[in-house]
C-alpha cells in the first residue's frame, strides 16, 4: 500500500512540474509573440514618420529631425531600442504640435494613420507588459526555480520606451 501512495506522490509531482514547464514555456512564447506584433507596429510607426517627414507638413529642420529619429529607432539594437524609441516619440510629438493646420489629403491620411497606429501601439504595450509581468510571476516561484523549468530562455524585460506617452 506504501507502495502505491509512494508512487501516485510522484506521479503527481511529475504532472505537476510537467504541466508548469509546459505553462513556463507558452507564457515565453506569448512574450515572444507580443514583442513580434509591438515590434512590428513600431516599424510601421518609423516608416510613417519617414512619410510625414517627406510630406508638407513638416519644415525642413522638423524633417531632418524626424527622419534621423524613424531611422535610429528602426536600425537601433535592443540596447538602444529604447531611447530610440523615445526620441522618435518625442520628435513626432514636437511636429504634430507644431502643425495645427494640416491642408491636404495625403498629410491627413498620413496623420490618421498615424493615429491609429498609436493606438495599436499602446495596446500591444499594454499586452506585451502584461505577458512579461505574468512570466516574470510565474519564473519567480520556487518550484520553478528549484528546478529550472525556465530552461535557458532569458529573462522577459520590458522597454523604458512602454511607459512613453506615444
Amino acid at each position: 500500500m506504501k507502495f502505491v501512495v509512494v508512487l501516485f506522490i510522484i506521479a503527481l509531482a511529475a504532472w505537476y512540474l510537467s504541466y508548469s514547464a509546459t505553462r513556463l514555456d507558452r507564457l515565453h512564447h506569448r512574450v515572444e509573440t507580443s514583442w513580434a506584433n509591438l515590434d512590428g507596429l513600431l516599424q510601421r510607426r518609423a516608416a510613417i514618420a519617414i512619410e510625414i517627414a517627406r510630406s508638407e507638413i513638416s519644415d525642413p529642420a522638423s524633417a531632418m529631425l524626424l527622419t534621423f529619429a524613424a531611422h535610429q529607432a528602426r536600425e537601433a539594437s535592443v540596447r538602444d531600442r529604447s531611447q530610440a524609441e523615445t526620441g522618435l516619440s518625442g520628435a513626432l510629438g514636437i511636429l504634430l504640435e507644431a502643425s495645427n493646420e494640416i491642408s491636404g489629403e495625403i498629410e491627413k491620411d498620413l496623420i490618421r494613420e498615424l493615429q491609429e497606429l498609436t493606438e495599436k501601439i499602446k495596446m500591444a504595450v499594454a499586452i506585451h507588459v502584461d505577458a512579461v509581468n505574468r512570466t516574470q510571476l510565474v519564473r519567480k516561484k520556487i518550484i520553478n526555480r528549484i528546478f529550472r523549468l525556465a530552461g535557458t530562455a532569458p529573462e522577459p524585460v520590458t522597454y523604458e520606451f512602454e511607459g512613453d506617452v506615444l
